[in-house]
């Protein structure tokens, strides 16, 4: 389906209760099917929209940044990216798939898709919940911008692979204590949210990564 000339998979049902969001990149359109399979096993009702980016690291990233791995830096095109869900992503979705008033709507992601997500519920609490699996929070600035504009989503999963931090890149290499950080300053302020690590690198079994992020924040939690 083409929103604003760009073309989003969507899948899922009308009137559903949750609406799921994930920014992609042309990388991940292929796996897209199992996450999308992995998910609906034990959440039946629900609209999910995969919405592509051109340029992953300029449209994920909140700020302008310097390489971290190879030439491209990160144009910091965030807030564009956002104002194309709420303007219009989001609205297109309710109206043709008829969606209650108050649908929750769940942001989720892998990787930089993973911190746009947290950063994007830093700026609206237009979220119910965020799906952050193996989130770029070793992302230069992060920690320090949501110590000052706090994460709203009341419901927040974050996931790394164990062996993410051991890493020769000394940018990356906070990301271990980084997201251990953020968990424990989301439940000091009474958030409900979880930290999974899962085995493995970066790399490995994104699409299920993803997809178990999403169904966490649709489980209820006591």
């Amino acid at each position: 389906m083409l929103i604003g000339n760009r073309p989003c998979r969507i899948y899922g049902e009308a009137h559903a209760e949750y609406l799921l969001l994930q920014m992609t990149g042309e990388h991940e359109l292929q796996s897209m099917e199992s996450e999308v399979t992995a998910i609906a096993q034990s959440v039946p009702h629900f609209l999910f929209a995969a919405i592509p980016v051109e340029s992953w690291n300029d449209a994920l990233s909140p700020w302008k940044s310097p390489a971290v791995w190879g030439k491209q830096g990160f144009g910091g095109k965030a807030a564009d990216t956002l104002r194309f869900l709420t303007a219009q992503v989001i609205p297109t979705l309710k109206q043709q798939f008829r969606l209650p008033e108050n649908v929750k709507i769940i942001l989720g992601g892998y990787s930089l898709a993973g911190l746009f997500a947290l950063w994007a519920s830093t700026q609206t609490d237009l979220f119910y919940g965020i799906a952050a699996a193996s989130p770029s929070v070793w992302f230069p600035g992060w920690m320090e911008y949501e110590q000052q504009h706090p994460i709203q989503a009341q419901h927040i999963y974050l996931s790394l692979g164990d062996k993410e931090e051991h890493t020769k890149n000394a940018v990356m290499a906070v990301v271990g204590d980084n997201i251990r950080a953020l968990h424990s300053r989301l439940a000091e302020r009474g958030t409900d949210c979880t930290l999974e690590w899962n085995s493995g690198g970066h790399f490995k079994d994104a699409d299920f990564r993803t997809a178990k992020a999403f169904r966490w924040t649709m489980e209820e939690h006591t």
